[in-house]
């Protein structure tokens, strides 16, 4: 028997409603909001990320699926969507007719990390972009809609823990201190964090190793080093989350780990996770347009995690399997090949029907019709086709009635929906 690839996951039948309403859920929202769907390629040329997301990254050193192409081009499956997106944004010059875009992306991604709980390397993600707004209000935004879009999905253990990474004037000073602080430290470092303090010293506090994690723990803190605008810039946050009544915390040492965030930070996070308590996060990445060949447009965006959000909400509002509004029960081939063509204009009228194409018994496809928890039963047998009529029965009330088969879909469709 052939197995999955370790770190990938099939999604069964049983699970795709939760999946489908946080998707709908979403969407619906994001386009409340004024968001734009963008589908872009699973595989993009692998400089599309390494310069955005930085090569110093555990991401691109070592998670991303490249391989060559047969001309010898590098090509890496998406291990996250931002950076597509703004090369999508580039390259089809959206910001020529208005700068100001915002887009939304659902869709997989995929890095080779340690398959765990609630991680996998063929993982879901919802991404939302906002670009040409300087303003801190559209972090405001971001965080606003993602704390309403958990509230109508009915998840209420998740807070917004917010942060600044300050701007390229101010970063050089905390750089400076954080390496200083960082230079006795190489004993209790990873070798990863040893080797990487020198060149980028932002990404020690973004490690997950504990031992790396402890040695941070009194390390400068960032917004101790913020300049007048950053200061400001991250006051307003506060004040606009404050006035709509967000719950949010502060928190000094929240980084991400992507190498192209400034300014406002912010992830979601969640006690129903266990130590994965991040369930969506993002922040601003007013350089990454220009980077990525562009003009100098500011942006700013999230991703959730689907996976890690499905968990949660199929836990407290499991998927039901979709019911049939109507079971036909048809008796013999002669039956079945007439039953079948109203089955199809049903279906065809949004009207879901099922019906039993191994002949049963009529007791045996009552059984079925009880189990798939049908709400009525259409009964035809030879009996019913001679007196060209059939028999409809109400499974909760056990009603039974006979319909003529002159007019049956009609009638039908005027019976199930009343």
């Amino acid at each position: 028997m052939i197995q999955l690839i370790r770190g990938f996951r099939d999604i069964l039948p049983d699970d795709i409603q939760v999946w489908q309403t946080i998707e709908q859920t979403a969407a619906a929202l994001l386009e409340d909001f004024g968001f734009r769907e963008i589908r872009i390629p699973i595989m993009e040329r692998t400089e599309v990320f390494a310069r955005s997301i930085g090569e110093d990254t555990d991401i691109v050193e070592k998670e991303m699926y490249t391989f060559a192409d047969r001309k010898g081009e590098l090509i890496t499956l998406r291990p996250e969507a931002t950076a597509s997106i703004v090369r999508s944004y580039v390259q089809h010059k959206m910001y020529a007719s208005d700068p100001v875009q915002k887009f939304y992306v659902i869709g997989p991604m995929f890095r080779r990390e340690r398959p765990q709980k609630g991680r996998f390397r063929q993982f879901y993600q919802i991404n939302a972009e906002i670009f040409g707004v300087a303003s801190p209000l559209a972090d405001v935004e971001l965080i606003l809609l993602l704390s309403t879009l958990f509230d109508r999905l009915q998840v209420d253990d998740v807070q917004a823990h917010i942060n600044s990474l300050g701007c390229p004037g101010c970063r050089p000073a905390y750089r400076k201190a954080l390496s200083e602080f960082l230079a006795d430290k190489d004993e209790a470092l990873c070798s990863d964090c040893r080797r990487r303090r020198g060149r980028n010293p932002l990404r020690v506090l973004d490690c997950k190793v504990p031992a790396c994690r402890e040695t941070v723990a009194t390390a400068p803190a960032i917004l101790d080093y913020l300049c007048a605008d950053c200061r400001q810039d991250f006051d307003t946050v506060q004040s606009f989350l404050n006035q709509l009544n967000v719950p949010y915390r502060v928190d000094r040492r929240l980084v991400r780990g992507l190498d192209y965030y400034a300014r406002t930070t912010f992830e979601m996070q969640t006690g129903s996770l266990g130590a994965q308590s991040a369930v969506a996060g993002g922040g601003r990445y007013d350089g990454l347009v220009k980077q990525l060949g562009g003009p100098d447009q500011p942006a700013t965006g999230f991703a959730i995690g689907l996976d890690r959000l499905a968990e949660i909400v199929g836990s407290r509002q499991p998927g039901q399997p979709g019911k049939p509004a109507l079971f036909v029960a048809a008796l013999g081939q002669r039956c079945q090949n007439e039953a079948f063509l109203w089955l199809c204009r049903l279906n065809l009228e949004g009207v879901p029907v099922e019906m039993d194409f191994n002949d049963r018994s009529l007791k045996s496809q009552m059984k079925l019709a009880d189990k798939r928890k049908a709400d009525h039963v259409l009964i035809f047998g030879e009996d019913e086709r001679r007196k060209q009529s059939v028999i409809l029965r109400n499974m909760k009330t056990k009603e039974q009635v006979l319909l003529p088969i002159k007019g049956l879909v009609e009638k039908l469709i005027e019976k199930i929906r009343s």
